[in-house]
């Protein structure tokens, strides 16, 4: 299918391969009535596959409208689901806009007297199913919403759909991270070259919490054995990095290793072999009543 855009907005190869191994394309078993334009085939177990020609197509127009907003404060972009909170609040540093990650609070667009009151001129979901609130309160005051919908998502009160996987990861990353990256084309703030933009894509995906705490605890353990300097044999054998940080202090092994453990276990044995403690108290009150009487 020919496109319809200017050349110059066309997909590259390199931006068609990202789409396709970020699973952009791989939408869900169930079709709504309105996606059906969007789908390009359905394969033999029952999922639909997504153009990838009109995604790109939806992400720049989608990119040309956000570009047009005067000031990059009244767009909002907004994502409940866990794996977008960190792709809207990336593409909220880069471009300007307002960032709502995690639960939209009811009332946002509708109620002032509520502390979260805002008043977009233009909203981008992640999810039109997860943030149904938002674009049901943009619908209330006439605010246009772009959002990235899956085979299976609902567009009422829909403006512009970027048709996608919003399920994963990493195309959900993927998209906020191509969105980002041609709304400041549009913009001018960065050139339309290959290496014009240096923010990695990694930096949108979805991370989990576990990964990040043994990562920065990897991070720690590798600082503190830099700071060792010559003498990372200590590091290595009591293994910083497999406890928490600060629980070992290598600079106690200094001296080869070699440590006095014993001092440790000094009396302990005969501490607490002690165990007929009763018979002193016996013998100090041979009455067998308490010393308290």
């Amino acid at each position: 299918m020919a496109s319809k855009l200017p050349s110059v907005l066309s997909a590259t190869e390199e931006e068609i391969q990202l789409l396709l191994a970020a699973q952009c394309h791989i939408g869900t078993k169930n079709c709504d009535k309105q996606m059906e334009p969007y789908v390009w085939k359905r394969r033999a177990d029952g999922v639909h596959i997504v153009n990838i020609g009109k995604t790109w197509e939806k992400l720049v127009f989608a990119a040309r409208i956000i570009a047009a907003v005067e000031n990059p404060n009244d767009v909002c972009v907004i994502s409940a689901r866990p794996y977008g909170h960190r792709a809207v609040l990336k593409f909220a540093a880069n471009t300007g806009a307002q960032a709502i990650a995690g639960r939209f609070t009811p009332g946002s667009f509708t109620n002032y007297i509520t502390r979260s009151f805002k008043e977009p001129r233009l909203i981008v979901v992640t999810d039109p199913r997860v943030d149904h609130q938002a674009i049901r309160e943009a619908a209330y005051v006439n605010i246009p919403v772009i959002a990235l919908c899956d085979t299976d998502a609902p567009l009422k009160f829909v403006d512009v759909a970027i048709p996608t996987n919003n399920k994963t990861k990493h195309s959900i990353g993927l998209i906020w991270w191509l969105l980002a990256r041609e709304v400041l084309r549009l913009r001018g703030t960065i050139p339309r070259t290959s290496d014009g933009w240096n923010v990695m894509v990694d930096m949108f995906f979805y991370r989990d919490p576990e990964e990040v705490e043994k990562q920065q605890q990897d991070e720690a353990a590798a600082k503190l054995a830099a700071q060792q300097g010559e003498e990372p044999q200590p590091v290595s054998e009591w293994d910083v990095s497999s406890g928490p940080t600060g629980s070992i202090n290598p600079a106690l092994a200094q001296d080869g290793g070699a440590l006095d453990w014993s001092a440790e276990t000094t009396g302990g044995p005969t501490d607490w072999s002690a165990e007929p403690t009763g018979a002193s108290w016996d013998a100090a009150n041979p009455s067998g009543g308490s010393g308290w009487d």
